[in-house]
């Protein structure tokens, strides 16, 4: 049965982090508030977990789902090689709506989908979304949406396309807003991938443009950053 959390206040929140970590370690799926667009979480390291959550969504694997972190220091935990352009990155826009792909460690088991060695990575600046992570870990998440559709802002618009697929909904009110207010009309996360500086490759590129401007990266990594960029990914 799907359960319904209003975490506005902190015993609320509590108790909603509770039921969640609990549906996690029993590989169902939570609906989480980031501080771009409500994601669908589930288990990183259970490959039956993350099945559900791509069949939730109706992508398959060749749609990998980031996964999100609850600090910095979880990056070199999850990633075989972090540059240092990837760390400026993470320090100026973590937590925040920046994803960065990198190689994974090879020594994780976990089964993502086809992710070509690669993980996605982001640290999301949602005081819920930040509690559950630090008490389930690591979570492979993904935009609360079936595909093809707008990704939910609100709680409640995530239950409409996902329904009774999801064990445990938090609602931590509408997200986005912060961006909104910034006059931007996308409030997915901007995705960078990193795997061709470390292999020395090429630069960063900028698989999809998000809450973080091409700007705001130039300045922090200067020429590190190709000219060129596009992608059609969807994350959170």
């Amino acid at each position: 049965m799907t359960t319904f959390f209003d975490c506005s206040d902190d015993d609320s929140l509590a108790e909603g982090t509770r039921y969640a970590r609990a549906a996690i370690e029993n590989g169902d799926l939570i609906v989480l508030p980031t501080d771009t667009v409500y994601g669908i979480g589930a288990d990183a390291f259970s490959a039956d977990a993350v099945a559900r959550l791509l069949e939730a969504k109706g992508r398959g694997r060749q749609s990998p789902p980031p996964v999100l972190i609850p600090a910095l220091t979880t990056l070199d935990a999850l990633a075989e090689t972090v540059p240092q352009e990837a760390r400026d990155l993470a320090g100026a826009f973590w937590p925040g709506g920046l994803t960065i792909v990198l190689p994974a460690q090879p020594s994780l088991s976990w089964d993502l989908g086809e992710t070509q060695g690669t993980v996605a990575l982001r640290m999301p600046n949602n005081p819920i979304a930040l509690a559950l992570l630090r008490s389930t870990g690591p979570l492979a998440v993904s935009s609360a949406n079936k595909t093809g559709m707008k990704a939910a802002t609100t709680a409640q618009q995530a239950e409409e396309m996902l329904g009774d697929s999801i064990d445990a909904y938090l609602d931590g009110g509408e997200v986005g807003v912060d961006y909104a207010r910034e006059g931007l009309t996308e409030t997915s996360s901007t995705i960078v991938d990193a795997t061709a500086l470390v292999s020395g490759a090429g630069k960063l590129r900028i698989l999809r443009h998000g809450v973080i401007s091409d700007e705001q990266l130039r300045e922090v990594v200067g020429d590190a950053l190709e000219d060129e960029s596009a992608g059609d990914t969807q994350t959170t």
